[in-house]
């Protein structure tokens, strides 16, 4: 084993124009768990790292600071240098196909036109990391915007990002400390 037993990652882009739009969903659950574990975040592998403890475990925690298409750049650095093995890695991520404010845990699968997941994929050799889908929807009957633009404008009123953004970390948590299969239980 490397040097953190897992790394969760969380997928967004850099700058207060995308900081609580849903694209950021990833960034805004990693923060929450470098929040309730008391961690400090360092600048490294083009982002943000911090180190938290699950079950006494040390685990990574990183926010790509590359854009999205770009963050497996910064993941790849990441996961050399820690030697994490592609089953130990967890990707927080938005998810259009999921009704705003669900959440569920995979692993593996299809990059379903999501360019966060296919610059990882890309990075790390294989797409068989292990995901926290964040569902984010698509723009509702009548809204005009295209897919990308719903995703990088802010969530509406009646949603809560930061009940989605803390469910999200507890699920990448179980799946760091429990496994997938336990994880896959309560948010199939």
């Amino acid at each position: 084993m490397g040097y953190v037993d897992a790394l969760i990652v969380g997928l967004g882009n850099p700058g207060s124009r995308y900081a609580r739009t849903r694209h950021n969903i990833g960034w805004m659950a990693v923060e929450r768990v470098v929040e309730d574990h008391g961690a400090t975040w360092r600048s490294r592998f083009s982002g943000r790292y911090a180190e938290v403890r699950l079950d006494g475990a040390p685990v990574g925690v990183l926010a790509p600071e590359t854009f999205m298409n770009d963050s497996g750049r910064s993941v790849g650095a990441c996961v050399r240098e820690l030697r994490v093995p592609i089953e130990a890695i967890v990707v927080v991520y938005d998810d259009i196909e999921l009704a705003p404010g669900l959440v569920k845990a995979r692993s593996g699968g299809g990059l379903k036109g999501h360019n966060g997941l296919r610059s990882l994929a890309d990075a790390l050799g294989s797409p068989d990391f292990q995901r926290v889908r964040c569902g984010v929807g698509r723009p509702g009957r009548g809204d005009r915007r295209d897919v990308a633009t719903y995703v990088l404008s802010g969530f509406e009123d009646d949603e809560d990002p930061d009940a989605l953004a803390a469910e999200a970390a507890a699920c990448a948590e179980a799946i760091c400390a429990d496994g997938i299969d336990s994880a896959l239980a309560r948010w199939p």
